[in-house]
């Protein structure tokens, strides 16, 4: 079964409080969901239109997992503190085999 990933690139971050009030939501939320954080933060390295801001990439055991992981209530509460803290491009992928 292919995995499934979070992959969220910010473009700005505005607010750092509601970025960090999301952190503490957020990471519990993604754990009992089943997922592992990979990527946080860090060194960046931009190509073409990239844009070297935070970037997150967070692994489930499967694509399904990860869908289920965002629609939780304890991840919508998160995203309820981050609010328009930041702007970011948030997808949810799925693997490759």
């Amino acid at each position: 079964m292919a995995k499934g990933y979070w992959v969220s690139v910010y473009r700005t971050i505005s607010d750092p409080e509601k970025l960090a009030a999301y952190n503490k939501l957020a990471g519990p939320a993604v754990r009992a969901g089943g997922g592992r954080t990979l990527v946080r933060g860090g060194r960046v390295l931009a190509h073409d239109a990239g844009i070297a801001e935070r970037t997150v990439l967070v692994e489930f055991d499967s694509f399904e997992q990860a869908v289920a992981a965002h629609e939780s209530p304890a991840y919508r509460e998160a995203l309820v503190a981050l609010s328009d803290g930041v702007e970011r491009d948030f997808r949810i992928v799925e693997g490759i085999d």
